[in-house]
């Protein structure tokens, strides 16, 4: 569910019309609602009622501080992934002891930043990291609190290039060799071991893989208590999928993913940590765009908007779906046809959906992409020099500013020229 809705036939973020927003900042921009970011917090907090827990917002899915200090006030602790996240959920106000560190390439400043300012624990990838980190800690006088992330060899059957949970994958180490793995952790005079963590991918639309992987991470937490291992924590990651395409079947609910939870790891007396990102930041946000031209070409009708793929990638990248609707409601029983929505970057991948069923669309028209609220402003660039279009956010009948546009001097002025130039 999400917060933008027709309202005498024009689209509104809340209560705040999308033409005001357009009439004020200029398109493309992008628009996120409190109100859906807030309600996809409380459905995972009910969903987690009765266990001791921690729900850490994944950055990586929207790391604008507007959205971190929201998240943050409802009570989420952070996953970052970088040194830049780490102080982005520090500017935005999280303390460190609710900010846990993923990634498979955590550097040795990273670490003295994170450690400095305070962690709740690295969620550790691999042996050389874990040395790393040790030595790091030890130069400080500190001991860094660690889960060692495990892969557990389970296919999340999500999209090749955002599954992370097989053995061919990068991330984590082999689950066979955990024993071995969290051994040596305990004679490392750096680190203390406080968990596990796994995450198996993104955009899962089904319980079964979370089912399988967390069915072994409680075998293994067995193992490892037995060997004399403290397990206080398990991290149990994000990855579970939203509708991008209304059209079809909705994804599980996070109810039944809390329900899984609890019948394969409730009963080990751990907190329970999730990583949601992108159920929680994804359909609270709209790309809206300008039509700049119909254009007829043989056989097909192209709407050529002022968005691109530097302003929302996935479509490029991933083949992905976005629901595109128009922000004037059509009448009921309009006429639909087919247009092939493209953006101005000079590549033939500049291409959002082809053959896409709308109303009429004409020159100026704005339209909207739903569930554009993750992975898109955090993955967009200024290819093309197309200067970073602004986020918006959205509280009842009130909007601010959240990311400014840049001018094209701001953009062009970050250049230097060397001296023989």
């Amino acid at each position: 569910m999400d917060h933008f809705l027709y309202k005498d036939g024009i689209l509104h973020a809340e209560d705040v019309a999308i033409p005001e927003i357009a009439a004020s900042v200029g398109t493309p921009f992008y628009v996120y609602s409190t109100a859906t970011l807030t309600r996809h917090f409380d459905v995972f907090t009910e969903a987690l009622s009765g266990m001791d827990h921690l729900i850490c917002y994944a950055m990586k899915s929207n790391s604008n501080q507007a959205v971190i200090a929201h998240m943050a006030a409802l009570g989420a602790g952070m996953d970052v992934v970088s040194g830049g996240e780490y102080l982005r959920a520090k500017a935005a106000g999280v303390p460190g002891d609710k900010i846990v560190f993923s990634g498979v390439g955590k550097t040795a400043e990273e670490m003295r930043m994170a450690l400095d300012g305070g962690i709740r624990q690295f969620n550790v990838e691999s042996e050389p990291e874990m040395e790393r980190l040790s030595q790091v800690a030890r130069s400080l006088g500190k001991v860094a609190p660690i889960t060692i992330r495990v892969n557990p060899d389970v296919d999340a059957k999500t999209h090749e290039k955002i599954s992370t949970g097989r053995k061919e994958d990068k991330f984590g180490i082999p689950i066979g060799r955990a024993r071995e793995v969290y051994a040596r952790a305990a004679a490392l005079p750096g680190v203390k071991v406080v968990g596990i963590d796994v995450h198996i991918g993104s955009q899962l639309t089904n319980l079964e893989p979370f089912e399988l992987a967390y069915g072994k991470v409680a075998d293994l937490t067995r193992q490892l208590r037995e060997d004399g291992h403290e397990i206080t924590r398990l991290d149990l990651g994000g990855g579970l999928g939203i509708p991008y395409e209304r059209s079809n079947s909705a994804p599980p609910l996070p109810l039944d993913y809390g329900d899984v939870i609890r019948r394969t790891v409730g009963d080990l007396g751990c907190e329970i940590e999730i990583e949601p990102g992108r159920l929680i930041s994804g359909n609270a946000g709209l790309l809206v765009a300008s039509t700049i031209y119909v254009k007829h070409g043989e056989g097909r009708d192209f709407l050529i908007l002022d968005a691109a793929m530097n302003d929302l990638i996935r479509p490029a990248m991933y083949g992905a779906w976005h629901d595109i609707i128009p922000v004037r409601e059509a009448e009921a029983g309009a006429e639909q046809q087919p247009y092939d929505i493209v953006g101005p970057v000079c590549e033939s991948g500049d291409t959002f959906a082809r053959q896409r069923n709308l109303p009429e669309i004409r020159e100026d028209d704005l339209i909207a992409f739903r569930s554009a609220g993750a992975y898109g402003a955090v993955m967009s660039s200024e290819y093309n020099s197309r200067p970073l279009i602004p986020e918006v956010m959205v509280k009842g009948d009130q909007f601010a500013v959240i990311r400014a546009r840049p001018s094209f001097d701001d953009m062009i002025n970050r250049d230097t020229l060397p001296q023989w130039a």
